[in-house]
């Protein structure tokens, strides 16, 4: 079909209209978003902006997913302020075995954490009752349990018998680290141990479980508080799921060690979103102290 002048002229104009020369309209230029404005949830892709997300605490508002934080913010969010002291901040892991590339990975995570190995412990308060406290972090080789870690735990577990006042850890744990072999296994036995001397006295012991708390550390002194607490969604057991599927070879049932798997079964006392979660601790502490 041939046009005619009028329709071709026309058309010639709707094409100028979005054609931008650099004598014809000058769109703006668009400033560049930094780095980090914007995070992704893990369970639902939501593009979340950061600084709303850290004002949430870390939870997704539009999921409830609960995203992996660091030692300092459980710190921050449990304590009051400036009353944490830190106890056998010295204490650092060594390669016993030689393990290939151990010490860089160690480096690297202390450059990362901030922290010589993967928890941090030490003495503080919460509506001013005293507490000693642990928090481990994942970032550090995965919250690996080796010597230093079952070590501090212990002294922890020590002090809290000693000045009679609460024990409270937040884990947070692939397992017992392989790169120490039978020594990081030996934590299991020494940090359970320990508890039992802190039951003895009758000190509380409230722990938290955060994603992932797993293996060693989950069949150790993270699951033998008289207050067991986990976060929503969190990944909790002994082996991965896919390790045990694969065993047993049969189908998992749907959720299989999560949070809300393990309260339906028993193995944990509650879940606490994050939000109120200091609040559930006062609670526990008030009760356990008779205030």
């Amino acid at each position: 079909m041939v046009l005619d002048a009028g329709r071709i002229f026309c058309y010639y104009l709707f094409m100028r209209w979005f054609v931008r020369k650099e004598k014809g309209i000058k769109s703006k230029e668009k400033k560049p978003i930094p780095d980090g404005v914007w995070v992704k949830c893990d369970s639902c892709g939501e593009i979340l902006y950061r600084k709303e997300l850290e004002k949430n605490l870390w939870v997704c508002p539009r999921c409830s997913y609960h995203f992996r934080i660091s030692h300092k913010k459980y710190l921050e969010m449990l304590l009051d302020e400036g009353t944490f002291k830190e106890k056998d901040g010295n204490l650092a892991p060594v390669d016993f075995l030689k393990f290939k590339d151990y010490p860089k990975k160690i480096e690297k995570s202390m450059k990362n954490t901030g922290l010589k190995d993967a928890i941090i412990c030490g003495e503080g308060k919460i509506e001013g009752m005293d507490v000693e406290i642990c928090v481990m972090d994942f970032k550090f080789i995965g919250g690996s349990m080796g010597s230093v870690v079952g070590e501090k735990v212990k002294r922890a577990i020590y002090r809290a018998k000693e000045r009679k006042v609460p024990l409270i850890i937040v884990n947070a744990s692939g397992g017992a680290r392989m790169q120490e072999g039978i020594l990081s296994l030996m934590q299991m036995a020494k940090t359970a141990s320990a508890l039992n001397l802190l039951a003895e006295e009758k000190v509380p012991y409230i722990s938290i479980l955060t994603n992932p708390t797993t293996a060693g550390v989950m069949a150790s002194y993270a699951s033998l508080g008289d207050a067991v607490i986990a976060e929503p969604g969190a990944l909790l057991g002994f082996a991965g799921p896919r390790v045990i599927q694969q065993t047993i070879k049969q189908e998992l049932p749907p959720g299989f060690q999560r949070s809300e798997f393990m309260l339906k079964h028993g193995m944990i006392d509650m879940i606490v979103e994050r939000k109120n979660l200091k609040k559930t601790v006062v609670t526990l502490l008030r009760h356990f102290l008779n205030k």
